[in-house]
């Protein structure tokens, strides 16, 4: 329980960090962190407007599942396994949901 403790605190501080960002673009869009700490969901969301249409999508999604993160959306160019890497998750903890199963084997073994 304290591994998914500790990994819960880093993905928020992940968020919190990207979510301080906002798109000089799109100034009315707000970015947004759900959190599901009991169930071990996390997200961060683009809602807002931009011109005339409404925004909503998900840069980020992930899940802590058995123990490991699991990135189920990046919707963005930045290497967030990396970056989770470098915050503390342990490489071997870090799968992505957006894999086919049948390629998260040569992924994971990779980076084993």
């Amino acid at each position: 329980m304290e591994k998914v403790k500790k990994y819960q605190k880093i993905i928020l501080q992940v968020l919190e960090e990207y979510a301080s960002i906002k798109s000089p673009f799109m100034p009315e869009v707000e970015n947004l962190i759900i959190a599901d700490t009991k169930n071990h969901h996390y997200q961060l969301v683009r809602m807002g407007w931009y011109k005339d249409r409404h925004v909503h999508y998900t840069v980020f999604h992930f899940d802590i599942l058995d123990n490991k993160v699991w990135i189920q959306e990046n919707r963005t160019d930045v290497k967030i396994d990396e970056e989770l890497i470098e915050a503390g998750i342990a490489a071997k903890d870090i799968c992505s949901g957006m894999e086919h199963p049948a390629m998260r084997r040569l992924v994971e073994g990779a980076r084993a």
